[in-house]
């Protein structure tokens, strides 16, 4: 974890810890740091970066302060306007730019705020370009054999310019149309989008695929992004899809890289559902490259059961897509994801993406001729208990022999029934204790069992 930026960019809350300083001063180093590339390689050219933003109102602060910080240095700077994060990494790709930038805190509330960044690849920045930013913020950089009180800023011609580039928007909406091997006429599709970056991308995409499209939080105000809304409050389009008898429905964040989707009866169904439903449809055409699946260690173990009984092996990742994405990458697996919907399509992209997502789930009901509650039916979610438990050193906690003993004890009482988890939290002092089991009963009964121990050696606060 860096000083600034965590595994999902530069997070805040806007004006106090994440200030238009820190975005002008963002700016600043990238537009320094591209041009000082294309230079050493005897290259004079401007270096060209895109920028997206969601709605939240504190977006267009940081927006121009990026801008300014850019321009100041000598790159260009092509608006991509309100956007979704997914669209931001392919433009950066497609298009040949040197970075991206996408300014959004994702499914936090509106008064905080993010700066994700995205390389030319249109995967995320890679560590040791976050490490120089954040060594420039910290007013100690060292680069290119140098070290900088203050870097240069571009005059007269050098200077940057500010690009119109909401084409590129465009753009990406044609490619999601472009994936939609069948049409949906005659499908009643629920949207609900947060009141964020996919209010106006999602719905055009479903109604040129030829649905009966029915849209709720499409009207950001720059204050109700994530209000009671999307994927991290899905229980308004549980009720809006049975209300109106729709055939499914998808939820999305603020920034659209993750989707949860409803089934025609009002259930849910999570990331891990995706995975499996998407994974065995892709195992039964010869399309699961490695036969592997990527998870993450919170994925429920219902899914590795349901995997099991249907022969696909699969691989657990730290928590976060970024971890997902890198293993995909180096093993060539084409489908990995989170329980929260951020779902990775490999083949198709090189980030989580909502919408995409829903496209993809709606072409297994198109080709499966059945409804989604049906092809989710064979994954039981086993229940699931978490505490977490507040601690004087996380590190000492977990690695106590007493502890470790405990948790090892549990995992042997539940064998192949059940499994343990225990981690640190990485923004807090916590350590969480996480069981899952067949019945709830089973699941106290083991959270207690390590959490006493965990007490009684007096790691607690």
């Amino acid at each position: 974890m860096g000083r600034y930026f965590g595994t999902d960019g530069f997070r805040g809350t806007a004006n106090i810890n994440l200030t238009a300083d820190h975005a002008f001063r963002v700016g600043r180093f990238l537009g320094w740091y591209y041009g000082e590339l294309k230079r050493q390689s005897g290259d004079v050219s401007k270096p060209r970066i895109v920028i997206g933003k969601d709605t939240r109102r504190s977006s267009y602060m940081f927006e121009y302060s990026l801008v300014g910080g850019l321009t100041a240095s000598g790159a260009d700077a092509y608006l991509l306007h309100v956007t979704t994060t997914p669209s931001v990494a392919y433009i950066t790709r497609v298009d040949s730019f040197d970075c991206g930038i996408m300014i959004s805190a994702s499914h936090n509330p509106y008064h905080d705020n993010g700066i994700k960044l995205i390389n030319s690849q249109g995967e995320k920045m890679e560590e040791s370009v976050i490490a120089l930013i954040e060594d420039y913020l910290d007013g100690r950089l060292n680069a290119f054999g140098q070290s900088y009180d203050e870097l240069p800023y571009a005059l007269d011609a050098n200077i940057g310019c500010t690009v119109d580039y909401i084409s590129g928007r465009n753009r990406y909406i044609a490619y999601l149309i472009s994936l939609g091997m069948y049409s949906f006429r005659g499908m009643r599709i629920g949207l609900d989008c947060a009141n964020g970056a996919a209010w106006n991308i999602a719905k055009a995409v479903f109604d040129a695929l030829g649905a009966e499209t029915h849209v709720i939080n499409a009207e950001p105000n720059g204050i109700n992004i994530n209000n009671n809304a999307g994927s991290t409050h899905i229980e308004n389009l549980q009720k809006f899809v049975v209300e109106k008898g729709l055939d499914a429905g998808f939820a999305y964040d603020g920034d659209a890289d993750r989707c949860l989707c409803v089934d025609e009866k009002g259930n849910v169904i999570t990331g891990d559902h995706i995975l499996y439903i998407y994974g065995r449809y892709m195992k039964e055409r010869g399309k699961l490259l490695q036969n592997t699946v990527v998870t993450t260690v919170m994925s429920n173990f219902g899914l590795y059961k349901a995997f099991d009984e249907i022969g696909i092996e699969y691989a657990k990742t730290a928590v976060g897509d970024k971890y997902v994405y890198e293993y995909m990458k180096e093993h060539g697996c084409r489908l990995g994801g989170e329980q929260s919907g951020h779902i990775i399509f490999s083949k198709y992209a090189s980030t989580g993406d909502g919408i995409l997502t829903s496209l993809k789930i709606m072409e297994v009901i198109a080709a499966r001729k059945k409804p989604l509650s049906e092809l989710a039916a064979p994954f039981t979610v086993y229940p699931q208990v978490l505490e977490n438990v507040k601690v004087k050193d996380k590190t000492a906690a977990q690695n106590d022999p007493d502890v470790k003993a405990a948790v090892e004890k549990v995992a042997d009482e539940l064998g192949t029934s059940g499994r343990i988890l225990v981690r640190e939290s990485g923004t807090e002092p916590l350590v969480r204790v996480m069981v899952e089991a067949e019945n709830e009963s089973i699941c106290h009964k083991y959270v207690d069992q390590v959490v006493a121990v965990i007490r009684s050696k007096g790691h607690t606060v």
